[in-house]
């Protein structure tokens, strides 16, 4: 049984992982407030070689409206500035030579939609992730089965998968209402 229960293992990992993605994917979607994970995935050019943002600068939200960008070295300013208005993401940044300052525009109606789209498809994939795990595991434990795995066993280790694959569907459904809910507040 101890192959059962290192498949079960397995699985819920795999399928927490699924949703620990979800959650961090959710975050970097813009809901109407300024957040320093909207520029998580920005590379500045530092001296040659391409870097996260973060490598460079400290970005903190000053109010819902203002992220700050302090580069840690002075000489910096103009590669962060140039990354963020390359990145495409509808932000004017402003350099006053010291600090990066972006004003966050408030969101359309018709943007708000888009955001809500794209949060599904972030949902839809991470319900895709769960079951390939359950495939995944279902299939181990036929294998198993056919090793000499009794029957009677195998069917409850089939059952706890999908309630595995349940909860974490659930959770997702969770994830992505409450995202909805907070884009579509205006």
């Amino acid at each position: 049984m101890s192959d059962i229960n290192t498949v079960l293992e397995t699985a819920k990992n795999s399928m927490e992982k699924a949703i620990s993605h979800l959650e961090s994917e959710l975050q970097k979607v813009r809901a109407g407030k300024a957040s320093p994970a909207m520029l998580e995935n920005i590379m500045v050019d530092y001296y040659g070689s391409m870097v996260p943002l973060s490598n460079t600068a400290s970005v903190n939200s000053q109010d819902s409206r203002t992220l700050i960008v302090q580069p840690w070295e002075k000489s910096m300013l103009t590669p962060i500035e140039k990354a963020i208005q390359s990145a495409n993401l509808g932000f004017n940044p402003q350099n006053d030579g010291v600090i990066i300052r972006i004003m966050v525009p408030a969101l359309t109606e018709e943007r708000r939609k888009q955001l809500t789209k794209t949060a599904k498809s972030f949902g839809e994939d991470a319900k895709v992730g769960i079951r390939t795990v359950r495939k995944d595991s279902m299939e181990q434990i036929k294998k198993l089965q056919k090793d000499g795995l009794p029957e009677d066993e195998a069917k409850s280790g089939e059952a706890k998968i999908q309630t595995l694959t349940d909860a974490a569907s659930v959770k997702v459904d969770k994830h992505i209402e409450q995202k909805e809910k907070e884009i579509m507040t205006v």
